[in-house]
Formats: C-alpha cells, sequence, structure tokens
C-alpha cells in the first residue's frame, strides 16, 4: 500500500465531510476495469475495502501494475488537471467498495471556496508526485538492465 500521503485522512476533516455531501457508495467486483489510460476522467474514487491495481500501458508489453491501493487511498488524480484523461488505468484486483465524486461537482466546489480548492489541489498534487515516483521505480525495474537502484541508496 502507499504512503500516508496518498490518504483521504489528510485532508482537513472539515472539507473530508463536505465532499462525502455529494459522494455515492459504488462496489466493483474483482478483475473490474475501472477506467482506461487515456478515457476520459470524470470522476474519482476513496477506496473503502479491497485494493484497486494502478497499471500503466507499456507498448508491445502487458501493462505492469504501478501500485497497489487500498483502503482511504485515492483513486484517479486525472479528474483535476485539464484536458482531463486517464493517465494511468485502473481495475479492482479485489472486490472492492467505494466512495465515488462526481469530478465537476468538486471542482466547482473547489471554485467556490477557494481555501477547499487550495487544501484539494496540495492534497491530489501530493498524491501525484508519489504516483510518478512509483510508476518510475516500477518501471525502472522492470524494464531497466539494472532494476531501479532503489535498494542501493537511490
Amino acid at each position: 500500500m502507499s504512503t500516508s500521503t496518498t490518504m483521504w485522512v489528510s485532508l482537513p476533516a472539515e472539507h473530508r465531510e463536505r465532499l462525502m455531501r455529494i459522494a455515492r457508495e459504488v462496489a466493483f467486483p474483482a478483475g473490474t476495469r475501472i477506467f482506461e489510460e487515456g478515457g476520459h476522467a470524470d470522476r474519482f474514487w476513496i477506496v473503502r475495502t479491497g485494493t484497486v491495481g494502478l497499471d500503466m500501458h507499456v507498448p508491445g508489453r502487458r501493462s505492469p501494475v504501478i501500485e497497489t491501493l487500498g483502503h482511504g487511498e485515492l483513486v484517479g488524480w486525472s479528474w483535476l488537471f485539464p484536458p482531463y484523461l486517464w493517465q494511468l488505468g485502473a481495475e479492482a484486483r479485489s472486490p472492492v467498495r467505494a466512495h465515488e465524486f462526481d469530478a465537476l461537482a468538486v471542482r466547482m466546489m473547489c471554485e467556490n471556496d477557494p481555501a477547499l480548492g487550495a487544501t484539494v489541489s496540495h492534497w491530489v498534487g501530493r498524491v501525484l508526485a508519489h504516483r510518478l515516483h512509483a510508476a518510475r521505480i516500477r518501471l525502472l525495474d522492470l524494464y531497466a538492465p539494472y532494476g531501479s537502484g532503489a535498494g542501493a541508496g537511490g
């Protein structure tokens, strides 16, 4: 599972509560594709139970899982940044229950409340930085001649 920087609980309680007012509960059976890389990013999820694998298209190869997400973690960040296209794919690795959020509604809430907008942007930015680092390490481990070198202080 990811570091706590991606955890939903890193948002102030007041902002979590406001966002939860527009959430809806959803479930995905194991093996369900939640979204595909390059598709329209119009929603996001916070995992309640189960695990979601994030994967990346690699031409000529099977899409490697970059990271596995679980309880309290954000699935999807591309909804916050134009052109609102998924940069990774996601699949339920086990049965998943999650809170689903409409991206447009959240973006409008953020526009109308600059404090909420700053908090959400900072949170998603931390998630994004973590995911990019995880993708780099995973791809180096899979495809570089000597791996990522992360075990050697890197």
